[in-house]
């Protein structure tokens, strides 16, 4: 059996002679004008940061720059119901590994159910997906299909919000099923608010903030220490938020 060798991408960085303006959107978003170069793990890397940070914007410029619709689904997709993407995505430099995925996918929550309908519409498409229409299934069944019999292994695989899907339960399977693509030469970059996909061991983490980017620990995530100390203390949390009412 052939070895595949990872990360299949590599980095990413704004390309030197890019002509860009500072002021305008997405470069005033300060992890944006900021970015420099991003190293991926070859295995899982997180994006974080508060809504607006810039991690989906990041990775939705990404999926562009790899040729995935804007929309999501697999490269063979071509859809566009709007025009809402950035045009960072014709600014970046990719350094690929030399070795190209032999799957691919691009899951953007808010507009998986305009994929699961372009799906309905191609013949034969849905064996893919277990034969069934994926409206047929919860949001969740749905993205547990994905997991489990669309991704292939020895893909690239690009994640945005998936735990928007998925309850806790559902978030604990999602890790199992990660880690056995990333056993079969996957790679993943998730951005994500969740906790528990967080928790993945080994994960690149990358925060997403008004300094710009930068590593941390999963303990020293706000996600891991917001929770932890709401499930520790819950009664006198709520006590302090409803204080003022």
């Amino acid at each position: 059996m052939a070895m595949h060798v990872k990360p299949y991408l590599q980095t990413v960085s704004v390309r030197p002679d890019a002509d860009i303006d500072a002021t305008t959107y997405p470069y005033n978003i300060p992890a944006i004008r900021e970015l420099g170069q991003i190293a991926f793990h070859p295995d899982v890397t997180f994006f974080v940061g508060e809504n607006g940070a810039g991690k989906s914007t990041l990775l939705e410029a990404i999926a562009l720059a790899l040729g995935f619709s804007r929309e999501g689904g697999t490269r063979n997709f071509n859809l566009s119901t709007a025009q809402s993407e950035s045009p960072l995505h014709a600014v970046l430099k990719l350094v690929r590994g030399f070795r190209r995925p032999a799957d691919g996918y691009f899951l953007r929550a808010e507009s998986f159910y305009n994929v699961a309908t372009y799906m309905d519409t191609l013949p034969g498409y849905l064996a893919s997906y277990g034969g069934k229409s994926l409206h047929a299934r919860s949001h969740g069944e749905a993205f547990m299909t994905l997991l489990t019999d669309k991704f292939r292994g020895k893909g690239l695989y690009l994640l945005d919000e998936p735990e928007a899907a998925l309850s806790p339960s559902r978030q604990l399977a999602a890790l199992r099923l990660i880690r056995e693509l990333v056993g079969d030469a996957s790679q993943f970059i998730i951005a994500t608010h969740s906790p528990i996909l967080l928790a993945y061991p080994g994960a690149k983490i990358l925060q997403f903030d008004g300094a710009g980017i930068t590593e941390v620990a999963y303990e020293d995530t706000e996600h891991f220490a917001i929770t932890r100390d709401f499930l520790n203390h819950y009664p006198r949390r709520l006590e302090q938020l409803f204080s003022d009412e």
